[in-house]
């Protein structure tokens, strides 16, 4: 079987670019011969990208050429991860061969990406229209001479409709984006539900929920909710309390001066990206990890994570997180935006270390039973060769 891969990017930036190879990595390994249909370069792990993808087109300067010499290597399926290339996606849809989308995130049906009202982030529930246009019809950009463009709804509804009318089956992360699917004309048959795998954790590491530290890892903005982290870590009543801040992004500076405000400078730190055995030597000594997103997260694949390496999470319900996160068995889910509920869920594990471990040892059980490599691969590469029979 000959699957051709497509990806927006060449290099790493997130869960989306993982996913991309650890599944090409595992459909190699299962018998699948896999290219690489890419654009631009991130400069960032490109090297990663060329050693799992020896076969490879990038239509950074020519999409017309480089689709049709991808399409020329005659495969028998395209999985598309994410595809902001309306061209690139009309011309292999135009091919008519079986594909299968990975979706990652609402991009092809919220043209701000976040599914939030921007003023207050409300989450979203409306069905992709022409409403809006109005409701969030100005968007972010990095280049140009203004930072925001205005954003046309035709064209998330045109690419709606070539998805809905090309691909032969969504595979989703969670019931919740499943829904989302449904809600935006997605034919319920085709969806399918596969949550993404994290590498499990080192054979060495070995928890212990020995210091009064809370974790957070992920990108420093504004819809990962470390904001109202920081509101709910000034109501803590433990006396000891630590929070490591992993992770970089534009609202950084931001937040290290709510910190300060809040009088938090001195318990607070800020490491930035740091390298897999820092990350391992916080993770073994933290008591409690938490994923505050104040945007439905179609999963939060760093929920999973934690899991694997024993920490107890607590995360408010927001999107696909209850998919995983169970109150009161592996953490303590909490009503969306409650920073006070937050505050408390905190105190009770940070004060409570047998809570932690117990906790923190039933959510490992659950990732090893629920969230294993192999199966999710093998259940993918099925679903691939289903779709070419």
């Amino acid at each position: 079987m000959r699957v051709l891969v497509v990806h927006d990017r060449l290099g790493d930036l997130g869960g989306a670019e993982a996913c991309a190879r650890h599944t090409a990595k595992g459909l190699s390994a299962r018998g699948a011969v896999v290219g690489l249909l890419h654009g631009p370069s991130t400069g960032s792990g490109e090297e990663r990208w060329q050693s799992q993808f020896t076969t490879r087109w990038d239509w950074t300067t020519d999409q017309a050429r480089a689709v049709a010499a991808a399409l020329a290597w005659k495969p028998d399926v395209v999985l598309m991860h994410k595809l902001g290339a309306t061209a690139v996606l009309d011309r292999l849809a135009a091919s008519d061969l079986p594909a299968v989308r990975m979706w990652h995130d609402h991009h092809d049906f919220c043209q701000r990406g976040h599914r939030y009202l921007p003023w207050d982030r409300t989450p979203c529930t409306r069905r992709a229209g022409w409403m809006c246009g109005v409701l969030c019809g100005v968007v972010r950009q990095r280049e140009g001479l203004l930072p925001v463009t205005l954003a046309w709804p035709g064209t998330v509804l045109g690419r709606l409709a070539t998805l809905r009318g090309w691909v032969r089956k969504h595979v989703v992360v969670t019931r919740y984006f499943g829904d989302e699917l449904r809600l935006n004309g997605f034919a319920a048959e085709r969806i399918a539900i596969h949550p993404p795998v994290p590498l499990p954790a080192p054979a060495d590491h070995v928890p212990t929920w020995a210091d009064p530290l809370i974790v957070f890892a992920g990108q420093l903005i504004r819809g990962k909710g470390v904001d109202v982290l920081l509101e709910a870590c000034a109501r803590l009543k433990h006396p000891d309390w630590r929070l490591a801040v992993i992770g970089d992004g534009d609202q950084r500076d931001r937040l290290v001066a709510q910190a300060a405000r809040l009088g938090l400078a001195d318990r607070v730190q800020f490491t930035g990206w740091i390298k897999q055995e820092e990350l391992h030597r916080h993770w073994r000594a933290a008591r409690v990890a938490v994923v505050p997103s104040m945007w439905p997260e179609p999963i939060a694949t760093i929920g999973l994570e934690y899991l694997h390496h024993g920490l107890p999470v607590v995360g408010f319900d927001a999107g696909g997180i209850s998919d995983w996160l169970r109150d009161g068995r592996n953490g303590f889910l909490i009503p969306f935006g409650d920073a006070v509920a937050m505050a408390a869920a905190l105190d009770r594990l940070l004060g409570n270390r047998e809570l932690a471990r117990k906790l923190g040892e039933q959510g490992r059980a659950q990732a090893l039973a629920e969230y294993d490599q192999e199966r999710y691969l093998d259940a993918l590469h099925t679903l691939l060769a289903a779709e070419v029979h």
